[in-house]
Parts: C-alpha cells; sequence; structure tokens
C-alpha cells in the first residue's frame, strides 16, 4: 500500500534514515480501521507491562555490573557453520529446511519457496553504525550467498529484526517480496523498496506468494524505532503454510494464551520458530523464557509434543539483557526434557531438515562463560574475567 509523503519539520529531516519515518496518508488510514488499533495505538491481545514503573533505573546498574557483564558474552568464539551457496543450492530431501543465521534471522526453504524472517545482517543492531549492540558472531552466509528468495518477511520494526542497510540490499534483488505488518511498509518505501513489491498485513490477514500462503498472526510486543515513539506500526508473529509443510516464526513476544488459538486456526506445524532470548523480570510481558516458550510451542501444537520441532530463537547473537549467554539455549533443553518435546539448537549457519533427526549438540557450553560461583577459580574459562564492550545501547536493548 503507498502512503502520502507528509510534510516535514526541519528537525525531521536532520534525523538519520535508520529510524525511519511515520506511517502516514492512506497508510495511516488503514492503520486506523484496524480493529487492534485503539485510542491513537495499536494494541496487544492483552494487557501488557512493557517496562514496570522504575524498571529502568533498576535495570541499568544491572545491566553495566561488570561480574555480570562478563556472562552475557561468550568467553570464546561462536562456532558458526560454514555453509556455502553450493549447500544451499541444494534442495531439502523432505522439502522443508531451517538455516538459523543467528538472533531471529531464519532462512526457511519451504515447499520449493524461500522465505526469510527478520534479516539483520549487519555489525549492530542500532541506527547507528558506531554504537549499540555488536554482533557476538559473524554473520554465518553472505547476504549474497542465500540464494534466490521468494520473501522478505519481517515481524516488526524494532533494530535487532528490521535492519536498514539489509533490507536495502534485498530491494535490489529483483521480484522479492516484502511482507510486513501494517504501517512497517513505511519504512519500507524510505529505504527505496518499491511500494509494489510490498505487503502489508493485520493480524490474520493472508498474503499469496507462489504455492505459499503468509498469515500474519496475534503477538505480544510494541513497536518503535525513533525517540519519539508513535505506536503506529503493528508487531506479529507468522505463520507460512506450503502444499506440504506449515512453519511458524514467532516474532518477539511475551507468552499469552493466544498461542492456543493460532494453533488450532493454522497448525500444526512442522516447525516452530519460537523467541526464547532477551528476557528479563524488568519486562516480563514483552519477551519469553525458555520455559514460556516451550509452554507456547506445545499450545501451538495442541499440546502434542511428539508433533514438529522447536527451533529457539532471538539468542546467542546480541546482548540485550541481563541474563548469561548460553541460558536460552540451556533453559530449552531443560523445559523440552519433561514433555519429551523435540527441540533444534544448530549452530549458527547451519542449515536442518525438521523432518530428520533434531540437531543438538550441545555446542555453546564449550563457548560460554561459566559463573564463578559454580566453577572453582582456577577452573573458570578464559576471558571469564574480561570485560564486555561497553558500548551497548541499553535503550536499544529494551526495544529488542
Amino acid at each position: 500500500m503507498t502512503g502520502s509523503r507528509p510534510f516535514r519539520p526541519p528537525l525531521d529531516a536532520l534525523r538519520p534514515a535508520a529510524f525511519g519515518v511515520d506511517p502516514a496518508g492512506e497508510r495511516m488510514a488503514r492503520i486506523r480501521r484496524s480493529p487492534h488499533f485503539a485510542d491513537g495505538v495499536f494494541v496487544n491481545p492483552e494487557g501488557t507491562r512493557r517496562t514496570p514503573s522504575g524498571s529502568m533505573l533498576k535495570f541499568l546498574p544491572t545491566y553495566f555490573r561488570r561480574e555480570e557483564r562478563a556472562l552475557r558474552a561468550p568467553a570464546h568464539p561462536v562456532p558458526v557453520h560454514p555453509t556455502t551457496v553450493a549447500d544451499l543450492a541444494v534442495p531439502p530431501a523432505s522439502g522443508l529446511r531451517l538455516t538459523w543465521m543467528g538472533h531471529s534471522s531464519v532462512l526457511a526453504e519451504i515447499d520449493g519457496h524461500r522465505v526469510l524472517f527478520d534479516p539483520v545482517w549487519s555489525e549492530r543492531c542500532s541506527p547507528f553504525s558506531f554504537a549499540g549492540p555488536r554482533r557476538l558472531h559473524p554473520v554465518p552466509v553472505p547476504l549474497a550467498e542465500t540464494g534466490p528468495l521468494d520473501a522478505v518477511v519481517i515481524s516488526h520494526d524494532h533494530y535487532d529484526h528490521l535492519d536498514m542497510p539489509t533490507v536495502r540490499t534485498l530491494a535490489r534483488r529483483t521480484g522479492v517480496a516484502f511482507v510486513v505488518p501494517l504501517g512497517v511498509g513505511a519504512h519500507l518505501e524510505h529505504w527505496g523498496v518499491p511500494a509494489d513489491r510490498i505487503t502489508e498485513l493485520d493480524w490474520h490477514e493472508s498474503t499469496r506468494i507462489g504455492g505459499l500462503t503468509l498469515t500474519a498472526t496475534p503477538a505480544r510486543h510494541f513497536c518503535g524505532r525513533a525517540l519519539r515513539n508513535t505506536q503506529h506500526t503493528l508487531w506479529a508473529s507468522w505463520v507460512v503454510a506450503g502444499p506440504e509443510h506449515r512453519i511458524f516464526h514467532s516474532g518477539d513476544t511475551g507468552y499469552f494464551p493466544g498461542f492456543t488459538a493460532i494453533g488450532e486456526r493454522y497448525g500444526p506445524f512442522d516447525a516452530t520458530m519460537v523467541q526464547v532470548g532477551a528476557y528479563s523480570e524488568f519486562w516480563p510481558d514483552i519477551h519469553m523464557t525458555p520455559e514460556e516458550g516451550m509452554r507456547a510451542h506445545l499450545d501451538l501444537q495442541g499440546d502434542d509434543a511428539a508433533r514438529g520441532v522447536m527451533l529457539p530463537i532471538h539468542w546467542g547473537t546480541f546482548n540485550l539483557a541481563p541474563h548469561p549467554w548460553a541460558e536460552p539455549a540451556e533453559g530449552t533443553v531443560a523445559a523440552a526434557r519433561e514433555p519429551g518435546a523435540r527441540i533444534a539448537v544448530p549452530r549458527p549457519g547451519q542449515p536442518f531438515e525438521p523432518g530428520a533427526e533434531p540437531v543438538l549438540d550441545p555446542w555453546w557450553r564449550a563457548v560460554a562463560v561459566r559463573p564463578t560461583d559454580a566453577v572453582p577459580e582456577a577452573e573458570a574459562p578464559a576471558g571469564a574475567e574480561t570485560e564486555t564492550e561497553t558500548e551497548t545501547d541499553a535503550e536499544v536493548a529494551l526495544q529488542a
């Protein structure tokens, strides 16, 4: 949908291009008609505390405390899988293959189509190239080597999910469709994506791309890129269904009972990609813990642990929360044990087919710093006492 270009005050012209723009014109009119837009903002499926009262003041000392900062980054290089363009050129034997590129970026090859979720290839998830959370491991596959794409799907407009340089690069590829929640298309047009290649969807709206149906589904989160957060862009989880397979990508979300309804309406799923990292007691309703992520996966699968495979996402690549770096992976493994759920925790860039044996090599254990109270000082891994970078932008972290 094309939005008219509004008059912009002089100060707006000075803001970084990465901030994007607010929806306007026809685009804003459509937003106002959404049943999920009330009192001038998009609203969540149920009440949500984004940052409890006074939480930022309590969060900052925790975030920058030296002994805890060391735990939030790997002590050794993350073992990125050396996937090549030739590997990705071979079609998946089962018709479904997922490649986790780090954080929430996943390349899904499904029923002869290729969908790239939340691609972030920049060194930092930030509006600035010189500040903000920096990658903790290299990009596993150069963007040019991801092969032909049918669709790029964006869950919401936070910097660790919507990356301007990556979008601009992908926009130069002929024929790639961009499928996004309501309002997010304003950013894409501002960055040069042709309007006729952008499809904006409200929750439970769908679009067809080749043999796939892509559906925006509810999530419990928030939006915004600039200092003035208008809450005029929607956030979403996504269902992609082909003739033979169905997959789910959670985007960012707090836990809510709506996962059961999504599963009943659109599932069951051959694979779910579920956010399990960057959680905190300071923002309990907008990100899930590993335990909540597993509960969401089971809800989506009709409480049948034997259905599908869960891929934990939104961890390992950027330092965005107070928890230890490897805790999301360990927590997911522990949460899967009691119900007997099938999970895959591949190295970044390691393709796997959900229909085959799940990838569960605990590679992160050799990389992570262990808490000093659980490991004798003499046995602490190299680097455990060194400081990680101090340039992480706490406000960007809270937007993640």
